[in-house]
């Protein structure tokens, strides 16, 4: 029996498996209980790939030997290539237990808890398989990714930077550098550690994608939509980049393909597959079915609903107060901060407890101090994992999450998905449907989602009763300079659109281009967002027989210089299929009238609504056809532009959107129906809250 065994481990270490499996089975048909050729067939099957064979001698060999790490962990490993997580993790935590010091346990003990988004322990299993063996570069990069998952950056740069010290050629290191790099906004950076998993795995269409993510975000859109050309002419199929290579285009206002980039990206959501993001839709398509139909299978993909809610349905007791919990990443300036302040401050915090949960730490700037004054307490989540962040919201019972960003910049849905809250709504920082159940419902008005397109909207729509979009009144100084300090001339009529560059549409820019040639000495004054779109946009001027030089572009300066240089323009021109949004409300509140085209989904009906709350119905144009119309008529006749400007002057002060008291009571109504809703058993359903 001895000498057999010897003979089968020889047989092993040599090679020759299919020898050395014979002879332990001819030891088991003379001892079936041998633990040694139990166990040795149970690594043999393994290694061949026979995954059911390997976990079922493994277990016969840890019951064997219950002391016996190596069943334990080669049982695990079975069991984790057949995707039993739950039993693999089981047998890890054993092999650990017999063997203390088992490294290669509790470096598959680490990989299972993260997929499993137990970060925190993860973290703590790699750290302990490195406290025993610092030289292992597999396990510095997993623990990378552990720290990247839960916002620690710069901690994971460090663990990977451990990894290319070792092994420079390294090549998951070196994209997974990049990608931290690119959350701390270090895009230079990132961009050297893809190019360089690039040279050394050329095939890596991974390190591709993640080159030409760098180069978007740094604004070099151009060079983005080139490489993610490349990637597409690696693979066709890889997720989103063809929604990432239109949405270059149209940052760079390159409108030579757009109508196949529409076509390529509503064939491939009709057909199911990963091809734009929700955001990017929203400027490439204007149907409200393909909106949703984007968004679901985003979220399904990206932010599905987690196994098990953290909230387990119960009703919350009678607290007095209903505690509210707004998620953003932008309270520290950003304009969804400088629109919300004011509704904040005016919360009524006899009925309310508001919490602000940020995604990024305060920068100190007034704005965030300004949002620390007005919340009863605010919770820095950065350096969190979503479900973690998910966890701090359940331990503090919020009764209603409001979600400020949905797909746009620094969102974090995951956090929503853990359900940490019995309601959870959608509000102002998307403008539409965010495609899941666990989000119950969407702010809005009658005019972005009429009765008729609720079908089209994944939650149930709260209307308010003027616009979902406050206004926010600030006394700015008139700029003193004169016009050709903002390099206008200094005179001739001034159209003005300071929309981004990707709204701009080659339908809304002809017609542009025609009251330009229908207007003597006018100008359009453009946001200078890159120099390609700058360029582009000239040539498309001078094609249509426009001189370039009738089209001014301002550059970004902050935010009060922005809104005096307002007084400037004569009339804005709104965008489709992507209205202006809080550039309607500065445009407004300056004093300049907006001009918008109805549109067929939220974000192109935005401007609309906003124009209604201000009191200014008559420039919303039912078709573009009388868009143009009426804005050569506003540049013709002085008095009748001179009128709506009177008009909006005297709105300033009363109308519903420069309200904020009156918006925050409207809101306020709503939080209270979800409330009750809940509390007495009902679903979510649509409903309207005030009065016009």
């Amino acid at each position: 029996m001895k000498e057999l065994l010897q003979r089968a481990w020889r047989a092993q270490e040599m090679g020759n498996l299919a020898e050395a499996a014979q002879l332990f089975s001819d030891v088991l048909r003379m001892d079936p209980r041998n633990f040694d050729a139990v166990l040795s067939l149970g690594l043999l099957h393994f290694r061949a790939a026979r995954f059911d064979d390997a976990e079922r001698f493994a277990g016969e060999a840890s019951r064997l030997n219950p002391g016996s790490a190596d069943a334990f962990f080669i049982r695990g490993c079975a069991l984790q290539r057949l995707d039993r997580s739950a039993d693999a993790l089981e047998c890890f935590d054993r092999a650990v237990a017999a063997r203390p010091g088992f490294v290669e346990a509790l470096v598959n003990r680490g990989a299972l808890l993260m997929a499993d988004s137990r970060h925190p322990e993860a973290l703590q299993s790699f750290d302990a398989a490195l406290a025993i063996n610092r030289a292992m570069p597999e396990a510095w990069n997993n623990r990378g990714n552990v720290l990247s998952e839960l916002g620690r950056h710069e901690e994971a740069i460090a663990s990977y930077d451990k990894v290319l010290a070792a092994r420079p050629n390294f090549v998951e290191a070196q994209i997974n550098r990049g990608t931290a790099l690119i959350a701390l906004q270090r895009f230079d950076e990132a961009l050297e550690n893809y190019d360089q998993a690039t040279r050394l795995s050329p095939e890596r269409t991974d390190a591709l994608a993640g080159r030409a993510n760098a180069l978007f975000l740094m604004k070099d859109y151009e060079r983005a939509a080139a490489a993610y050309e490349a990637v597409l002419a690696r693979d066709p199929d890889y997720g989103y980049v063809r929604g990432n290579l239109a949405f270059s285009r149209l940052h760079c206002c390159d409108w030579s393909s757009l109508e196949a980039d529409r076509s390529a990206v509503a064939r491939g959501l009709f057909e199911g597959r990963r091809i734009v993001n929700p955001f990017q839709a929203l400027a490439l398509l204007a149907s409200p079915h393909s909106l949703l139909r984007c968004a679901t299978l985003w979220m399904a993909d990206k932010y599905p609903r987690a196994p098990t809610a953290l909230w387990p349905g119960q009703r919350n007791s009678d607290r007095g107060k209903i505690r509210v919990a707004y998620l953003s990443a932008d309270f520290n300036g950003h304009a969804v901060a400088t629109l919300l302040a004011g509704v904040w401050e005016h919360h009524d915090k006899s009925r309310f407890e508001t919490t602000a949960i940020s995604y990024v730490p305060s920068n100190g700037s007034t704005m965030r101090q300004r949002v620390e004054r007005a919340f009863d307490r605010v919770v820095d989540v950065a350096g969190t994992s979503d479900a973690e962040a998910a966890r701090m919201i359940r331990r503090l019972e919020v009764d209603i999450v409001v979600d400020l960003m949905g797909y746009t910049g620094e969102c974090r849905p995951g956090i929503l998905a853990q359900r940490p809250a019995p309601v959870q709504v959608n509000f102002l920082g998307f403008p539409g449907t965010m495609g899941t159940s666990y989000i119950d419902y969407i702010i809005a008005d009658p005019i972005v989602v009429p009765e008729e397109q609720r079908e089209h909207f994944s939650e149930r729509v709260v209307y308010l009763p003027h616009s979902h979009h406050p206004g926010a009144l600030r006394s700015i100084a008139a700029p003193n300079s004169a016009r050709g300090k903002v390099g206008l001339p200094d005179s001739g009529f001034v159209f003005c659109s300071f929309n981004n560059n990707y709204k701009i549409a080659p339908d809304v820019f002809a017609i542009w281009m025609r009251l330009l040639a229908a207007v003597p000495d006018s100008v359009i004054w453009l946001l200078e967002d890159n120099k390609a779109a700058a360029r582009n946009l000239r040539h498309q001027a001078s094609s249509k027989g426009i001189p370039p030089e009738r089209l001014v572009f301002a550059p970004r300066i902050d935010q009060d210089g922005h809104l005096a240089r307002h007084r400037f323009a004569d009339l804005v021109l709104d965008t489709l299929p992507c209205n202006a949004g809080a550039t309607a409300s500065d445009a407004l509140m300056m004093g300049v009238p907006v001009l918008t085209t109805l549109g067929k989904t939220f974000v192109g009906r935005i401007a609309a609504s906003i124009l209604h709350a201000a009191g200014l119905p008559e420039l919303i144009a039912a078709t573009q056809a009388d868009y143009e119309t009426l804005a050569l008529e506003l540049a013709r006749k002085p008095e009748m532009l001179g009128a709506l400007k009177e008009k909006l002057a005297r709105n300033r002060g009363t109308c519903p959107l420069f309200d904020t008291p009156r918006y925050t009571r409207a809101l306020e109504e709503g939080y209270v129906r979800m409330w009750q809703m809940q509390q007495s058993g009902g679903a979510p359903a649509h409903f309207a809250v005030g009065s016009a």
